[in-house]
């Protein structure tokens, strides 16, 4: 088995590997520390199952997503997040993942998910699911920011980080005019006036 991993802090990388080597001892692992490196590992080479961080400097891991699915439809993508799966898992399980896992799971969970999404499977919680089932049967009770495109989300966040618009524009390979449209829409979408009434959102709605 091939498992590729993706993560821009070392000692998370280290750790997963030992995790995965302890649950798959003939497992062959990479590690890299970008959102562009692990695309080109997957256009690349060939892979089992890829286990990427939803949040990696310049481009996330959310935003690399639709491009490994093009790529390979049938390759399965797990994201772990320093965030609670009641914010980002129904959005990356919409974008194409496999399954998304919190970093604060025990070691056994991220091994039984892998299994899981290495069969074709889903790898979901209780809570989890029964957010992916409100989300599809009340249409109301959406939160704005869940009427984001992936990647207006992905500029709100960076924005709310206190990224200028040039920066997000380097970063996506974007033009200036192009990143300033995704503030607009967001700015209209969430009915806020500024990028300091984007920050207190985000963190009222613990997005960052």
């Amino acid at each position: 088995m091939k498992i590729l991993i993706a993560d821009d802090h070392s000692v998370v990388r280290k750790g997963l590997r030992q995790i995965l080597h302890e649950g798959f001892p003939n497992a062959e692992i990479a590690e890299v520390a970008d959102a562009e490196s692990m695309v080109s590992e997957v256009i690349d080479k060939s892979w089992d199952v890829v286990i990427s961080d939803l949040a990696m400097p310049k481009r996330s891991g959310l935003d690399a997503l639709p491009q490994i699915k093009q790529i390979n439809p049938t390759l399965p993508v797990l994201i772990l997040s320093i965030h609670p799966e009641e914010q980002y898992a129904v959005r990356v399980l919409k974008a194409g993942a496999s399954g998304y896992l919190s970093k604060d799971a025990a070691p056994d969970e991220l091994v039984n998910a892998v299994k899981q999404v290495i069969l074709g499977k889903k790898y979901i919680n209780a809570s989890v699911a029964e957010k992916i089932a409100a989300s599809f049967s009340n249409k109301e009770s959406k939160h704005p920011h869940e009427t984001l495109s992936d990647r207006e989300f992905s500029v709100l966040k960076l924005l709310a980080s206190g990224k200028s618009i040039t920066e997000i524009a380097e970063s996506f390979l974007l033009s200036t005019t192009t990143v300033s449209t995704y503030r607009a829409r967001i700015l209209n979408k969430l009915n806020l006036k500024n990028n300091a009434e984007m920050i207190l959102y985000c963190i009222e709605n613990k997005l960052m």
